[in-house]
């Protein structure tokens, strides 16, 4: 007998149901997972990102520091740069004093001498 090749015999429909059942039962397989490379577990992450954040508070904290060091640093040679300022100032007064009270005894002696040659 011929085959038809519009209606299917019962061997065509028992090879497509076997094709059927096998493309199914496939998908359920499990397929083969990329895997990555380093693999990091949660407490390991946990720790990694624990340890980055207290680097930089670390970081954080030492910049602070050098901050405050550098202003102290500052205030201390700007106090220093008074204090200069004051003792120049202080050294001028006193001389300027002591070259008045210089001329005033010059004055005196002057004064004295003098009445001493006319007297």
């Amino acid at each position: 007998m011929r085959e038809s090749k519009v209606l299917p015999g019962f061997s065509d429909r028992l090879a497509a149901q076997a094709e059927a059942r096998k493309a199914l039962l496939a998908k359920f397989k499990p397929k083969p997972a990329v895997q990555a490379e380093v693999f990091e577990t949660r407490e390991q992450r946990k720790a990694r990102e624990l340890e980055e954040v207290r680097a930089k508070r670390a970081a954080e904290k030492e910049a602070a520091r050098l901050a405050k060091e550098k202003a102290e640093e500052e205030a201390r040679l700007a106090r220093e740069n008074d204090e200069e300022l004051m003792l120049q100032l202080k050294r001028e007064d006193r001389k300027a004093r002591k070259a008045a009270e210089k001329a005033a005894a010059r004055a005196k002696r002057e004064q004295k001498s003098q009445v001493r040659r006319t007297g």
